[in-house]
Parts: structure tokens; C-alpha cells; sequence
């Protein structure tokens, strides 16, 4: 805490507001006591408020820097694998040789799921959203694992974990299974984290089926890049809803409704919805024009970032990997790729986008990405929902394991006063 106090007077009083000091980022204000003073403070959508305390992540929007644990994001992804990252963010620290080879073994022990869940798809309709799917089978789980719900134990806590990393995707490769008609492809512990997903996603009993060790190191980096993000509207979900004591993976599934929003993890499949909207690469200059006027409804997707006024720096990663994985399946010519390759050409080089900072985000590449290696967009937010799982845990087990209390936001009341019911004639 900073020896700074605030100041705020109102109603005829002045009021002294503690101030605290994080290790980076902008100082912040104690208004805890405001509502013995009978006032709150009125913060729309929580974008000037601290929710919470935490060591997990630090973004720097201004700067384009993504920390995790003090580690750049840019190092994490050349450097680390995604189990590393989930260690890394459970822990606080990066695992040793021996530390490594324990938890990869353990995530692998538990990537099958119960045989009584695979009937729940069954349930739903074949043409059901992936992520309506998950949702409620991610929620399922809680009726299987009754072991995880004495929050105070760190032990049971860990056994949460290990089983939402390691299910998580085996659960959503069955998603895209049901919707295609296909047999559920069982895990090989035998892979890589991402060679398994990529492996219960497209092979078939009937055949072997190889994993492009390429399209295998993308989608590693796709779920390293989406592992965790600050105090975002799922994470911020999970961590209220989490305030009240719910079952872990209640509470997990909880974060994969708020992730679905167009708004949040549907960034980049609104991307190659757009794309199919421009249609032709003829049609690019056409709808950039359209999207740099103000009473054109059409809007370009995949560029720009509400945290970051810089560069992404997730999509600097994701700009490099998109072209390997392009390059590798000899893509470059095809037709939806070639739009999203001039839009990035115009948005890189066009003085609206650079002075706007309009730069193409993770959201751009990664849908592009996901395409490339035949992934239909109906996948992409259950794909984010895989990767952010880790850092949805990591946030609600920081949160539990310290003094915390449920959650209860405020309002600014603006309807009746006090009225009486009418008499009856």
C-alpha cells in the first residue's frame, strides 16, 4: 500500500480513500469504505475498476505487453509448450525436468472421460452449436466428480485441475464428432497435448491417421496464446460465480457461456464470417471503404483491440505461425486466405488503420489458422474455450485458496420511487 491517500469530497464531506501499488500497472484507489459514507462509485461495465488482486497476469495495453508470471508471451510461445504455460500459471513458476515429466504424466492418466457422458450427446440436436454442447457437458461434470468440493483443500483443488487440462480436449473433439456424424476417437496418451486433440478431431477408426507435426505446433501456440487474459468478462464470470462457493467445473462451464458471446471468444469466427461476407478479393478496397464510413453498418472484424492501443502482441506470433501453416498446406491461393492476406496487407500499410492503431489482432490470425487446417468456424470458440480453461482455473483457485468474499456489485437505481398498488374499482 502507498503511503498516497486519495481525496474525494461530496455532500458536504471529504473523504480519505486509500491508495494501493501494484509490482506494474497504474496505482488504484480503496473505495471499500465509500458505502459507510452512503455512496457507491458508478463504473459501467468495470473498466476503471480493480476487482480483484492478483499475481497471474499483467497487460500492459498501452505498450502491447502480455506478462505471464513476469514471463512475456512472446518468449512463452517460441520457448514453452502449452502444459509448461499451465503449470506455469497454476504454480506461479516454471516446472523443472522432473516437475515437467510428473504433470504431463498425470494429465495423461486422466484424459478419458466417464463412458456414461458420451451418451449425453446423444441428447442434444445434431445441428446444436458446439458451444451449447460444451456448456452442458463441461457442467455435467460436476454430477461425476464429487472428490473436488472441498475447496480448502489445495489437494482436491490440484485433482480439478489435472482433470479440466487433460478432459477438457477430449470433451471438445466430441463436440465437432456429434456435429459430423462421426465415432468419438478415443485419446492417445502416446501424443503430444496437441497432436491428441488434432488426432481425436480427424482421424477415423477405418484408417491411420498422421499428425502433421507443423499443424500440431500451431495449435499448441493457438492455446498458449489464449491461455489466460487478464481480468476479461469469462474470467471475471468465473471469479464471481466462483465467489460463492460452486462446484469447480460448474463453475468452469459457467466461463464457456460467457466466452460465447460474438462480443468476447466469437471475435474469430466473426472473422471468416466476414470474410465470406467480402466474397472476393476484387471486393476488398470496396468494403475497406465501407468500414472507414461512419454511416456504413459493415465493419471489419479481426482488427483493433479494446485493451491493446498497440500492437497485439499475441498476434505477432500468430502473423508468423499463419504463414507456416499456409506455406506448409500450400494455401497461399485460397480465395478466403488471399482476402484476409490483402486486409492484413492494408491494414499494416493504410494511414486510417495505423494512425487508429488498427492493427490485425490474435482474433485475425488464428482464424485464419483454424481454417487452414480444416477446423469450421462452429469450432473456434469451443478451441478457445479449451485453451482458456487453465487460466479460468488458475484465477478461481488464486481466488479460493486466499480471504475472499462472494461477490456483490452495485447499481445506480433509476426506476419508481415507493408507489402503492392501485385500488380495485
Amino acid at each position: 500500500m502507498s503511503n498516497e491517500k486519495a481525496t474525494l469530497s461530496v455532500g458536504g464531506k471529504t473523504i480519505e480513500l486509500p491508495v494501493y501499488s501494484g509490482t506494474e500497472g497504474p496505482d488504484v484507489i480503496d473505495v471499500r469504505s465509500l458505502v459507510q459514507e452512503g455512496f457507491f462509485t458508478y463504473d459501467p461495465g468495470y473498466v476503471s475498476t480493480a476487482s480483484c488482486e492478483s499475481k497471474i497476469t499483467y497487460i500492459d495495453g498501452a505498450n502491447g505487453v502480455l506478462l505471464h508470471r513476469g514471463y512475456p508471451i512472446e518468449q512463452l510461445a517460441q520457448h514453452a509448450d502449452y502444459l509448461e504455460v499451465c503449470y506455469l500459471l497454476v504454480h506461479g513458476e516454471l516446472p523443472t525436468e522432473e516437475e515437467n515429466e510428473r504433470f504431463r504424466n498425470t494429465v495423461n492418466n486422466h484424459t478419458m472421460i466417464h463412458d456414461q457422458m458420451s451418451h449425453f450427446f446423444n441428447g442434444f440436436r445434431r445441428d446444436a452449436h458446439p458451444m451449447a454442447i460444451m456448456v452442458g457437458v463441461v457442467g455435467a461434470l460436476s454430477a461425476f466428480y464429487h472428490d473436488t468440493m472441498d475447496l480448502t483443500c489445495e489437494q482436491e483443488r490440484e485433482i480439478a485441475a489435472f482433470r479440466l487440462i487433460a478432459k477438457m480436449p477430449t470433451i471438445a473433439a466430441m463436440c465437432y464428432k456429434y456435429s459430423m456424424g462421426q465415432p468419438f476417437m478415443y485419446p492417445r496418451n502416446d501424443l503430444s497435448y496437441a497432436e491428441n486433440f488434432l488426432h481425436m478431431m480427424f482421424a477415423v477408426p477405418c484408417e491411420e491417421y498422421k499428425v502433421n507435426p507443423v499443424l500440431a505446433k500451431a495449435m499448441d501456440r493457438i492455446f498458449i496464446l489464449h491461455a489466460d487474459h487478464e481480468q476479461n468478462a469469462s474470467t471475471s464470470t468465473v471469479r464471481l460465480s466462483g465467489s460463492t462457493g460452486a462446484n469447480p467445473f460448474a463453475v468452469i462451464a459457467s466461463g464457456i457461456a460467457a466466452l460465447w458471446g460474438p462480443a468476447h471468444g466469437g471475435a474469430n469466427e466473426a472473422v471468416l464470417n466476414m470474410l465470406n461476407e467480402i466474397g472476393d478479393e476484387s471486393r476488398v478496397e470496396e468494403c475497406v471503404a465501407r468500414a472507414k464510413d461512419k454511416n456504413d453498418p459493415f465493419r471489419l472484424m479481426g482488427f483493433g483491440h479494446r485493451v491493446y492501443k498497440n500492437f497485439d502482441p499475441r498476434a505477432k506470433v500468430m502473423r508468423e505461425t499463419a504463414h507456416e501453416v499456409l506455406t506448409e498446406l500450400g494455401l497461399q491461393d485460397d480465395p478466403l486466405l488471399r482476402i484476409a492476406q490483402r486486409l492484413e496487407q492494408i491494414a499494416l500499410e493504410d494511414d486510417y488503420f495505423i494512425e487508429r492503431k488498427l492493427y490485425p489482432n490474435v482474433d485475425f490470425y488464428s482464424g485464419i489458422i483454424l481454417k487452414a487446417i480444416g477446423i469450421p468456424t462452429s469450432m473456434f470458440t469451443v478451441i478457445f474455450a479449451m485453451s482458456r480453461t487453465i487460466g479460468w482455473f488458475a484465477h478461481w483457485n488464486e481466488m479460493v485458496s486466499g480471504n475472499y468474499r462472494i461477490g456483490r456489485p452495485r447499481q445506480l437505481y433509476t426506476g419508481y420511487s415507493p408507489r402503492d398498488y392501485p385500488k380495485k374499482k
